[in-house]
């Protein structure tokens, strides 16, 4: 459905993405995970068409996702970058119904149909009560899942997700890839996320693409994938990597050489 071919690009001189080939299997979760710095989310921000490339293109479904329109795309793809902002008078309800606009006429409004979807993604990220709320107004971590809402509304069949539980306690974190893995099982969407965590990598993932200096080290299925040689490929960690309960742990061994703060 999505892939990159032989893609690199730069910011000027400084090249970020270098021959990157990837394809992002339909109906799954694939989690992007790497150093800081490596490419994560400069690989989300090419496939939207944010970052320029200097080789390579990027194919939705064969086509070239360059000759997508804007408002077209919008109706395949969902993004979440890692910093969102808003106007200081919206509220969350006004925030949410900007995620169906791409589905709406010039004169059109939110159909029965995207209501009761915008009401049960603000329960899922539990902000029920807070639909009056400007949004600026909310909690770091409230904001947060505002956003994860937004893009849950817009109700596409690809979403990619750029830190999507980064500033999120450990309940909420949980919450939202829960979240992503219903949305991938019982509504066969694809969902593309970087994630930092590796234990949640393993817990929620299907397939992981490791990357390292702006190149894709490996990518498979997560049992295969997540290994200790893989894993001080990528972040120079030596680690355990055993099973538990159904589900890959990454126990990471502390140095012997103790470190000065």
């Amino acid at each position: 459905m999505l892939n990159a071919q032989h893609v690199s690009a730069a910011y000027g001189k400084l090249d970020v993405l270098r021959d990157v080939t990837i394809a992002f299997q339909p109906g799954r979760f694939t989690a992007i995970a790497g150093p800081n710095g490596c490419g994560k989310s400069s690989l989300l921000k090419a496939i939207m068409g944010f970052l320029p490339l200097s080789k390579g293109e990027i194919l939705l479904e064969g086509k070239p996702i360059l000759g997508i329109g804007k408002k077209a795309l919008a109706r395949r793809i969902a993004y979440l970058p890692q910093e969102c902002f808003c106007p200081d008078y919206m509220t969350l309800g006004e925030l949410i119904e900007l995620a169906g606009h791409s589905r709406y006429g010039l004169i059109g409004g939110p159909s029965e149909r995207d209501r009761a979807l915008y009401a049960q993604v603000l329960k899922t990220v539990g902000l029920s009560d807070r639909a009056g709320f400007p949004v600026n107004k909310l909690s770091g971590g409230q904001r947060q899942r505002a956003w994860i809402a937004m893009v849950l509304a817009q109700d596409t069949d690809i979403i990619l997700m750029d830190e999507p539980v980064n500033h999120l306690d450990v309940t909420y974190q949980f919450s939202v890839l829960e979240l992503v893995r219903e949305l991938v099982e019982h509504h066969g969407k694809t969902v593309v996320a970087v994630l930092h965590d590796l234990n949640l990598t393993t817990a929620f993932a299907d397939d992981v693409v490791l990357m390292r200096a702006g190149e894709c080290l490996t990518a498979g299925v997560v049992a295969q994938t997540i290994t200790p040689e893989n894993i001080a490929k990528v972040f120079d960690l030596k680690t355990q990597v055993f099973e538990r309960d159904g589900r890959l742990v990454c126990f990471p061994e502390r140095s012997k050489q103790a470190v000065s703060c």
